[in-house]
């Protein structure tokens, strides 16, 4: 009898020890590759969500006023929402390595997953840009450097994006150990913040409930954008659901203990941030949380060193956990032939080099682009801008992959277990439909362009699977109808016999 839970059965899944063909792994190795734990996993989702963009986030969202607390709560609640939605779809996808490109593939076929997979892979490395942008502004205050040239910034960047995949080609068990340190070392301290502060609050340094000087519409759209960057990493143990152990259980559970995990942290320091540091110098500065530091010790030099030492900690922390992201979203693809093939290639502790080296390398062109024409938040918020609205595509075909397995009744859900899973799938629709909308028209705009510029790639991936028998060829004609390059060259130096060809073409069936 097939259990009531929409999400509790699937049908059988390959071994977790399986590997494509070609690419066997020796047991030892095998184990390593499925090195995450609950713990690492849950690390790994925290150490994804909790990254630099928290430590810039209050700068942002004051710029809206005191409501983009509220904002930032709401989008908490749609966070816990695609947690749950994500664990459910690794229950129930029976291949759900890749993630949201395996759910939406599994639903709705090729183009459909190439189409998810595409733009996550984009929304991934744009997003270490955003990252390793606002771990540049606490290296700087770390340091004390100011004035430095955008190629100056450009160099420290890189340092920020290639240590990070420097540890991954060592190895996922040396990047599991190093997640878990990261995210112990940060979050500790913004705990601290997070209860502490609130004894060094002062009500003078909130700003107005709309900062933005337009419409209360317009302020939410500043503070949302930032808000979802900041949990962007929910799906984090989805995406490298191959690497867990057991993940049909602990996917889920990391998704969730993890996001709820980063979402109280998020919303009690963000809230002492704006008490304990005046509007007009958050609004103003890369690197708030050094100023927060000085309130709560005052006169004391190192309180600022070392709040921006963990940020910079953070920051690598994160970039570590997110190149992992980038590599296993391509890999994943790749070894669907549905991305180019040397994104699949490994080498003997199965890691995708070919993909670490690639998705950092993008962004870093990405960052030296945006180093020479700005500065300072402008270049940040213009990456989390980007990065929001390439991964609302792949959270809204995810919701609708379960939406439609809800309504299509492939198999039993009794009563209260179907309301609570459409209620989950239907409020994640909504909530990534919203985020679309609230991030303006130019950066979805530019989004599109960078969407569009991916089915060029897939239209010479589907052709080659097509040759190789791996996609199903379209009927054009019916096999007997000549086309018109035959008809054209059969008048060529040859009599043709108009009304034999109309009659014998208008007597076959053409198929559609």
């Amino acid at each position: 009898m097939i259990d009531s839970s929409s999400t509790a059965v699937t049908p059988s899944t390959p071994p977790e020890g399986s590997e494509p063909p070609g690419q066997r792994l020796s047991p030892r190795n095998r184990e390593k590759a499925h090195a995450l734990g609950l713990t690492s996993a849950t690390g790994l989702v925290i150490g994804s969500i909790v990254g630099t963009g928290v430590f810039t986030m209050p700068a942002v969202l004051a710029g809206a006023g005191t409501m983009g607390i509220i904002v930032l709560g709401v989008i908490a609640v749609g966070a816990m929402l695609l947690a749950t939605l994500f664990g459910q779809l690794t229950k129930r996808v029976p291949n759900s390595d890749g993630g949201l490109y395996a759910y939406s593939r599994h639903e709705f076929g090729d183009f459909a997953g190439y189409l998810v997979g595409w733009s996550y892979w984009i929304q991934a490395w744009a997003g270490n840009a955003a990252i390793v942008s606002s771990w540049v502004f606490y290296v700087d205050a770390l340091f004390g450097w100011t004035h430095i040239s955008g190629m100056e910034n450009w160099g420290i960047a890189m340092v920020g994006l290639w240590v990070p995949a420097i540890i991954n080609l060592v190895g996922i068990r040396q990047m599991a150990w190093f997640q878990n340190v990261t995210v112990v070392l940060k979050f500790l301290p913004l705990l601290f913040v997070g209860i502490v502060g609130w004894f060094f609050v002062q009500n003078a340094h909130f700003g107005p409930f709309n900062a933005s000087g337009g419409s209360l519409y317009s302020g939410i759209g500043i503070a949302a954008g930032v808000a979802l960057f900041s949990f962007i990493g929910v799906e984090a143990a989805a995406m490298t659901a191959k690497r867990v152990k057991n993940p049909r259980i602990n996917v889920s559970r990391a998704s969730l203990l993890g996001t709820a995990l980063s979402a109280i942290l998020y919303v009690l320091v963000t809230a002492v941030v704006m008490g304990l540091v005046s509007h007009r110098t958050l609004v103003n500065t890369g690197s708030p949380f050094v100023n927060a530091f000085q309130s709560i010790f005052p006169h004391q030099a190192w309180a600022g060193k070392f709040i921006a030492t963990i940020a910079v900690i953070s920051g690598i922390g994160a970039l570590n956990g997110w190149t992992l992201i980038v590599t296993e979203t391509s890999r994943a693809m790749a070894q669907d032939d549905m991305f180019p093939r040397p994104f699949a290639w490994t080498d003997r502790k199965g890691t995708a080099w070919f993909g670490i080296v690639v998705g950092t390398a993008l962004p870093s062109l990405l960052m030296l682009w945006r180093y020479n024409t700005s500065a300072g938040l402008t270049v940040f918020t213009y990456l989390v801008d980007l990065t929001v609205v390439t991964v609302a595509i792949p959270y809204f075909m995810s919701a609708i992959a379960q939406l439609t397995f809800l309504v299509s009744r492939r198999r039993r859900v009794i009563g209260w277990l179907l309301a609570r899973d459409l209620s989950v799938a239907g409020a994640s629709v909504l909530f990534s439909m919203w985020v679309t909308f609230a991030s303006g028209y130019q950066v979805v705009y530019q989004a599109l362009v960078v969407i569009l510029a991916g089915l060029i790639l897939y239209a010479f991936l589907n052709a080659r699977r097509q040759r190789l028998g791996k996609s199903p060829e379209p009927e054009d004609l019916a096999p007997d109808i000549p086309v018109l390059d035959d008809l054209h060259s059969s008048t060529n130096g040859h009599s043709t016999d108009s009304t034999s060809v109309h009659s014998h073409t208008s007597s076959t069936e053409v198929k559609v």
